[in-house]
Order: C-alpha cells, then structure tokens, then sequence
C-alpha cells in the first residue's frame, strides 16, 4: 500500500470519527463555539454532518477532490473556534485544557498542516 493510499485512510478515518462525534459527545464541541453565533446546537449537528459527508467525499475517488476542498473551507470556517478558545484561556470548565501555547500552536501549525493535507489528498484519484 502506497503513502497516498495510508494518507487517505487515515485522512477518511479521522474525519468521520470527528463527525461522529459531534453526535456522540455533543458536550465537548458546544463549549468551544464562540458565544456569539447562534444556534451553537445546529452548528454542532451542522459540523458533524459535514465532516461525515466530506469524509465520505474523500473515499470515493469521484468527488475527492471537491471534498479535499470542503475539508480545507470546512478548516476555515473553524478558525473562529480556534481563536475562541485561546481567548477564554484555552480551558473550558469540566471540559477540554490545555497550555495556551498549545492552543496557539494547534491553531498556527496543524491547523495549516491539516489544510495541506486535504489539499494534497484531493490532488489525484485512486482507481
């Protein structure tokens, strides 16, 4: 099995337990949606039905590359969080905490890289 075929897994593997997740523990992710969007419960469910779909996208060779892209506009529109989070200390009560620079560095590095990643996995098709 080639890298790109392991990226690819991996890549599938990750999205749609993320957006499953958003499912099964709904608490973890509703505190880390800035207080000033609305609906944080429909972003919620929003955000994990998009996760699941584009994982899906990106394990059928057809659409991966439109679904790479949705991964990376998918990150964007995330940034907000990222950017919530630091604010408020990078700790949620009775949540998730971490040391702020790992909050910076989430948000400043593997955010980016995941982006790459999509990018570079929607650059061909399997057959």
């Amino acid at each position: 099995m080639n890298l790109y075929r392991v990226s690819l897994l991996i890549q599938v593997g990750f999205y749609l337990v993320a957006g499953i997740n958003h499912f099964r523990d709904p608490g973890f992710y509703l505190p880390l949606i800035p207080n000033y969007l609305p609906a944080p419960s429909a972003i919620n469910i929003g955000s994990g039905i998009l996760e699941i779909a584009l994982a899906l996208g990106l394990w059928w060779s057809p659409t991966r590359k439109w679904a790479s892209w949705g991964i990376v506009a998918m990150l964007i529109a995330f940034i907000p969080s990222h950017v919530y989070f630091i604010q408020i200390g990078s700790c949620i009560p009775d949540g998730l905490c971490t040391p702020t620079w790992v909050a910076w560095f989430r948000l400043l590095a593997i955010h980016p890289f995941f982006m790459g990643w999509a990018a570079w996995q929607g650059r061909k098709r399997l057959h």
